[in-house]
């Protein structure tokens, strides 16, 4: 899958930016998250990387036969609508596991929305592992993993360097980037 998939991103025309963290645990986050493309290379990326990733989707793409599918290519399942405890889950997963990768989209739609979740925050902050930015930037054609922030617990300071990182990149929809705003409670 690895050179498949580095074939396909390079024939598209997309640039793999691979600074893959020296970390065995980490929550990475992808931004933005504007069009269907966004899961089709990221698991491009994924694989071309062999990034041993573990990714969160809503519980709807799990159904029938892709399910099954999904969750062995490493697909998590979420019910948005149920509290689950799904942040202690994951701590947990991560203080059990020698390696965890957990992958997330902030914006948790592809829809405009008028800020961030901050469940990735959260896991990363409670599992005292590092925060990995990746992207999606449509504009230039690149995507991939490009910053390890070592959170410090204070939201409103880790954010800055977050909205540093993300405020150029652009997804495939534009109109539908949410906003680099997060509830900083």
């Amino acid at each position: 899958m690895r050179r498949f998939s580095r074939w396909t991103l390079k024939i598209m025309g997309w640039q793999l930016d691979e600074q893959l963290p020296a970390h065995n645990k980490y929550v990475l986050i992808a931004y933005p998250h504007t069009s269907n493309w966004d899961f089709i290379l990221g698991m491009l990326a994924k694989w071309a990387m062999d990034m041993p990733l573990n990714w969160v989707a809503k519980h709807s793409m799990f159904w029938g036969p892709f399910g099954p599918i999904f969750k062995a290519m490493g697909g998590v399942p979420i019910d948005r609508d149920k509290t689950s405890g799904f942040i202690q889950k994951n701590i947990a997963l991560f203080q059990k596991r020698d390696e965890f990768v957990l992958g997330m989209m902030p914006e948790g739609t592809r829809s405009k929305t008028e800020r961030l979740k901050t469940g990735f925050y959260h896991i990363a902050d409670g599992a005292n592992v590092p925060l990995v930015l990746g992207y999606l930037d449509y504009k230039n054609k690149k995507l991939g993993v490009g910053k390890v922030l070592e959170i410090t617990g204070d939201i409103t300071y880790d954010f800055i360097e977050i909205e540093k990182f993300y405020k150029d990149k652009t997804g495939y929809n534009p109109d539908n980037q949410t906003a680099l705003v997060i509830d900083k409670k």
